[in-house]
């Protein structure tokens, strides 16, 4: 029984791991957003260390230094859970590179081939072997002309 449970525990933390990967790596590769988060918990550390001074509550309302370390806090906050949501930045690719030159050059060759009597020819020559010309003799004597009818005498 032991055993099933540890398991099952194990299971539901790769499970765990699995779902937050997406956000460790973002945090791992965005470097603004490690900043965003660092400068929230740097804010709210002093904005702490502000409230645990020995100040009586009313004054803390009055504490300008307080409100601007937790109005820092909220900001640096919102945009590393705004940049969290949006997730990865997409690279644009730009032009497409080597693949659009050769899908264009495939649809030249084609178009050549189909347009251009001379390119066909060469083609197929170049794939099955110039053609031989020749010229046909035949090897028995021809046939001797049919006799004409003579004149008749009438």
């Amino acid at each position: 029984m032991a055993k099933s449970k540890a398991k099952a525990a194990k299971a539901g933390g790769v499970t765990a791991v699995t779902a937050a990967s997406p956000y460790v790596q973002r945090l791992i590769q965005d470097e603004q957003l490690r900043g965003d988060i660092k400068s929230a918990f740097d804010s709210a550390r002093v904005a702490y260390g502000r409230i645990n001074n020995g100040k009586a509550p009313t004054q803390l309302l009055d504490d300008k230094k307080l409100q601007k370390e937790l109005s820092n806090a909220a900001t640096s906050l919102r945009s590393a859970s705004e940049a969290l949501r949006a997730g990865p930045k997409k690279r644009k690719r730009r032009g497409g590179g080597l693949r659009r030159l050769v899908l264009v050059a495939i649809i030249g060759g084609i178009a050549a081939v189909a347009l251009s009597e001379g390119v066909r020819n060469k083609l197929l020559d170049a794939l099955f072997g110039a053609e031989e010309e020749f010229d046909y003799q035949s090897t028995t004597a021809p046939a001797p002309p049919p006799p004409t009818p003579a004149a008749t005498g009438s």
